[in-house]
């Protein structure tokens, strides 16, 4: 049993498909395809499932590969430990994070994280779909939403408050909503599927199902339509920090917060050693962000 034998099995487990398994790690097809025959015959078990269509785990591979990824992530740590060849982490890491998110808030973050990791490749995908990580074949995903997968683990880059605003303009012709109760007579802007707000009250929760002319399935959409006047929508303040310096946007209802507790995660498949490279993309976003995110101190 090799080493490389080692990762190229625990790239497939991730990608499903091992040519694009063993291009990432510079190998062929070929290659590939004898690496893993010689890594099931040291072993006596068959691993994987393999058709024309697709390759699967066996549930010998399912039960093998935590261990893999264990000794993997000794080997490296070891490495590191004794100084031995290039301490920083390398290779390919695959994230996929919320479309808006990732184009105003992780692009910008990528040249300084370079300059920290330069042997690293980032394939970041961004997308408003929550992906499935092992499927999708991704290290990685950012997310703004409740962890529901047992098979995930999630680290909190940053909080995620959420206000209702609206255009100055909109507000001059329509009037200020004093109360939520209010809302049901103006015109919302909603994500596609979100139209039910909830509000923290002295009385306890309002649930306040509002409606309107508009929804789109695209926070940036949703935030340009607010800003143009066509409504009053729920956003995020990382989304609309600028417009509200700005004076494009304002925010209405203060004191009536929304009922949750949302943040910003960074979730990964559950092992039981964290992959450097993961480890590195993780901890180098918290501290980017910081406790009081840039985007709340405007």
């Amino acid at each position: 049993m090799q080493i490389e034998h080692l990762r190229l099995f625990v790239r497939l487990a991730s990608t499903l498909n091992i040519s694009l398994a063993g291009q990432e790690l510079g190998l062929s097809p070929a290659v590939a395809s004898s690496y893993l025959n010689r890594l099931e015959t040291g072993l006596g078990v068959r691993l994987l499932h393999r058709t024309t269509r697709k390759v699967t785990l066996t549930p010998e591979g399912s039960a093998f590969l935590p261990y893999a990824e264990d000794v993997l992530a000794s080997v490296d740590a070891a490495c590191t430990a004794v100084g031995i060849g290039n301490t920083l982490p390398r290779g390919l890491l695959r994230v996929t994070a919320p479309a808006s998110f990732g184009r105003m808030h992780l692009m910008p973050a990528l040249k300084d994280f370079w300059s920290h990791y330069p042997d690293l490749i980032l394939d970041m995908r961004f997308s408003d779909t929550i992906v499935d990580l092992v499927e999708g074949g991704f290290d990685v995903a950012i997310r703004n939403s409740e962890l529901k997968d047992s098979n995930l683990i999630a680290r909190k880059l940053a909080s995620d408050q959420r206000i209702v605003c609206a255009s100055p303009d909109y507000l001059k012709h329509y009037g200020v909503p004093k109360s939520p109760q209010a809302l049901t007579e103006h015109q919302c802007i909603n994500l596609i599927g979100l139209d039910q707000w909830i509000f923290s009250t002295p009385d306890g929760s309002v649930n306040i199902k509002t409606h309107g002319r508009f929804r789109t399935d695209n926070g940036e959409i949703m935030r340009d339509a607010c800003v143009d006047g066509l409504g009053i929508a729920i956003n995020s303040t990382w989304s609309v920090y600028q417009q509200l310096t700005r004076g494009e946007l304002v925010q209405i209802l203060a004191n009536y917060p929304l009922a949750d507790d949302a943040a910003l995660w960074a979730v990964y498949p559950s092992s039981h050693q964290l992959a450097p490279k993961v480890r590195v993309f993780i901890d180098y976003l918290i501290g980017y962000f910081g406790e009081v995110p840039y985007w709340d101190q405007c």
